[in-house]
C-alpha cells in the first residue's frame, strides 16, 4: 500500500500564511472585475467578495479595468520591446509630460517637474530621499567652497598687515589666547576645520510626521514610525525626528533644537572674526498629506503652512507621499492640492499602474533637479514599454471627460463619509472616530481592551482586533478591507471609483451587522461568523 504523500510545505512566507488562515481571511481569489473578487466554495463555484480594501489604494479605477486590460494585451501582442534600456522611451516620456500638466492645473504657476521612474512605492521614497541627499552634499560643497575662499581672503590680510587675530577669536572657539598674527590665524583655521570636519560627517536628519509610513525599504523605514517596523534596522541609514502630527509651534522647535552652523574666518572691521553659516543637516521634510498605515489622519492647512515656512527658513525640501492619496482617489490627482502643500517632490505609485503594471514616477522640482543623479541613480526596469503604456492610459482614463473620475471619487466618497458618521452617531460606545477624504476613509472603533467578552478583549491587547473585524466582514458578509497597519483599531475603506449604490448598501448591512455585534459582546458571533 503506498503512503499518502504529506502535503507540500509552502516556503512563501509560511507565517503570514498560519496568520491569515488563524483570523479566516486566507482565501485564493480566482477572478476580479470593478470591486469583486470571486473565489470558489467546495464545490466549485465562484463566490462574489465586495472589495474595500482595493489593493490598499491602487485599483483606483477598480480591478482588472477593461481599456487598461485592452492595452496590455495590444502592446504584448504588437511585439514592442519592453525592455530596451538607454533608447528612447516615447511612453515615459509622455506620462511624465503629463503629469506636469495636471501638477500646472491643480498648482497653478509651479515650476517643471522632472521625472525618475522606478518600480515601487517605497522605491519612489528611496529615489527622493536619494536625490535630496546628493542635492545637500552639492550645497554642502559649496559652502565649504565659500568658507575656504572667506579664509582665504582672511589669511591675505593677516599676512600683509592689514587685519589681526584677537583674543576674542580664541574665546570663540575655546582656544587659548595666543599669537595675532599668522601662526594664530593658522591654530584658528584647523579649528575651524576640525569643528567643519565633525559637521560634513553628519548624516542627514530627515524630518517627518508621527504616524507616517514610507515603505520598508533600508532608507524608507527610517521614516516609518511604527517601531516595530523601524527599530530593527535603524542603525543601517540615516535617522528622522518625528514630528507631533498638526502640532502648531511643534517643527519650528525641533528646528531650532537641531539646527547647526559651520564655521568660517572673515575680516571684519580690521580683526579677524569667527562667523556662522547655516549648515544644511536636513535631507528633507517627507509626509503624507493623508497617513494611510497610521489611521488615515489628515494633515491641516495650518501645520501644512507651518511645514512651508519653516523648511523654507532652512532651504529644506519638501517631499510629498502621494503614492497611496494620489491619482485621484481624494476628489483631485494630488491631495496635497486640497491643502495647497506644494511639494518639491512628488512620489506616486500604487494606482499609476492601473493595477496592473508595477511603477513608480518621483516628480522633482526643476529648481531643486541636479542632472548629476541621471548618472548616479538608475533602474533596470524603470520606463519599461509594459509599465509606462499603462500608465499613460491609466492617467487618460483619469482625466476624461474633465476629470469625471475625480468628480466620482468625491461624490462615492461623500456617501461613505455619510455613512460612517451615521454609524459614530448610532453607535457611540462602539465608533470612536470617522477620518479621511474621498475614497480614503478609516473606521477607528473604540479600544476594545476593557472587554467583558474575554476573546475580544485578547484580540485587541494582542493587537489583532482590527484583523479580527475583517475576518468577520468577510465571512459573515462577503466584503474585504482590512485595518492600517500602525493602527490597528482602524479599518480603511479603499474602493474603486466606481462603487455603486448596491456596494455601498451591502457596505452598510454588514457594518451595522458588526457594531452591534461589538456593542453586544457576542463574541461566539464575532469568531465564527
Amino acid at each position: 500500500m503506498t503512503a499518502a504523500a504529506e502535503p507540500e510545505l509552502d516556503l512563501v512566507e509560511p507565517h503570514m500564511l498560519g496568520f491569515l488562515a488563524m483570523l479566516g481571511i486566507d482565501v485564493e481569489y480566482v477572478r476580479a472585475e470593478g470591486n469583486t473578487l470571486w473565489y470558489l466554495d467546495r464545490d466549485g463555484r465562484e463566490v462574489p467578495v465586495l472589495d474595500y480594501a482595493g489593493g490598499y489604494g491602487a485599483l483606483v479605477l477598480g480591478h482588472n479595468h477593461p481599456e487598461l486590460v485592452a492595452t496590455a494585451k495590444a502592446l504584448l501582442e504588437s511585439g514592442a520591446p519592453v525592455l530596451a534600456q538607454a533608447s528612447l522611451h516615447p511612453y515615459a516620456s509622455r506620462v511624465g509630460a503629463t503629469l506636469n500638466r495636471i501638477v500646472q492645473r491643480e498648482f497653478p504657476g509651479s515650476e517643471p517637474y522632472f521625472t525618475v521612474f522606478a518600480n515601487s512605492g517605497a522605491e519612489s521614497v528611496e529615489v527622493a530621499t536619494k536625490h535630496a541627499e546628493l542635492d545637500r552634499v552639492l550645497r554642502v560643497q559649496a559652502l565649504f567652497q565659500a568658507i575656504e575662499a572667506e579664509a582665504g581672503q582672511a589669511r591675505a590680510a593677516v599676512e600683509a598687515g592689514t587685519a589681526a587675530v584677537p583674543a576674542a577669536a580664541y574665546r570663540r572657539l575655546g582656544l587659548p589666547a595666543g599669537d595675532s598674527g599668522a601662526a594664530g590665524f593658522e591654530l584658528l583655521l584647523a579649528e575651524v576645520a576640525r569643528h567643519n570636519g565633525e559637521l560634513a560627517a553628519r548624516p542627514p536628519l530627515f524630518l517627518t510626521p508621527e504616524g507616517s509610513f514610507h515603505g520598508k525599504l533600508v532608507g524608507s523605514i527610517q521614516l516609518t514610525y511604527n517601531p516595530a517596523f523601524r527599530t530593527p534596522f535603524a542603525a543601517m541609514a540615516a535617522p528622522a525626528r518625528f514630528v507631533p502630527l498638526n502640532q502648531p509651534g511643534a517643527l519650528a522647535k525641533i528646528v531650532e533644537a537641531e539646527r547647526v552652523s559651520a564655521l568660517g574666518l572673515a575680516v571684519e572691521d580690521g580683526v579677524v572674526a569667527v562667523v556662522e553659516h547655516d549648515f544644511p543637516l536636513f535631507g528633507a521634510f517627507v509626509l503624507e498629506v493623508i497617513q494611510g498605515e497610521g489611521g488615515i489622519r489628515v494633515v491641516t492647512e495650518e501645520f501644512a503652512r507651518e511645514i512651508e515656512q519653516v523648511c523654507a527658513s532652512i532651504d529644506c525640501p519638501i517631499v510629498v507621499d502621494e503614492i497611496q492619496s494620489g491619482l485621484g482617489r481624494t476628489g483631485a490627482f494630488f491631495a496635497s492640492s486640497h491643502i495647497g502643500l506644494r511639494a518639491d517632490y512628488f512620489t506616486l505609485a500604487k494606482g499609476l499602474g492601473g493595477g496592473i503594471a508595477k511603477t513608480s514616477a518621483t516628480l522633482i522640482r526643476s529648481g531643486r533637479y541636479r542632472k548629476e543623479f541621471e548618472l548616479l541613480h538608475s533602474s533596470t526596469f524603470a520606463k519599461d514599454t509594459f509599465s509606462s503604456a499603462l500608465a499613460l492610459k491609466m492617467l487618460e482614463l483619469l482625466e476624461a471627460d474633465g476629470g469625471a473620475a475625480y468628480r466620482l471619487a468625491e461624490q462615492n466618497g461623500a456617501r461613505l463619509l455619510a455613512l460612517f458618521e451615521a454609524l459614530r452617531r448610532d453607535f457611540p460606545a462602539v465608533v470612536k472616530d470617522v477620518r479621511g477624504k474621498g475614497l480614503m476613509l478609516g473606521l477607528e472603533f473604540h479600544d476594545q481592551s476593557d472587554a467583558t467578552a474575554t476573546g475580544i478583549r485578547e484580540a485587541a491587547r494582542s493587537e489583532t482586533f482590527g484583523y479580527v473585524l475583517s475576518g468577520f466582514l468577510l465571512r459573515a458578509h462577503r466584503i474585504r478591507t482590512f485595518p492600517t497597519a500602525s493602527a490597528v483599531n482602524t479599518l480603511r475603506f479603499e474602493p474603486s471609483v466606481q462603487l455603486s449604490q448596491a456596494e455601498v448598501d451591502q457596505l452598510e448591512t454588514a457594518l451595522r451587522d458588526l457594531c452591534a455585534v461589538l456593542e453586544r459582546q457576542d463574541e461566539q458571533r464575532l469568531f465564527q461568523g
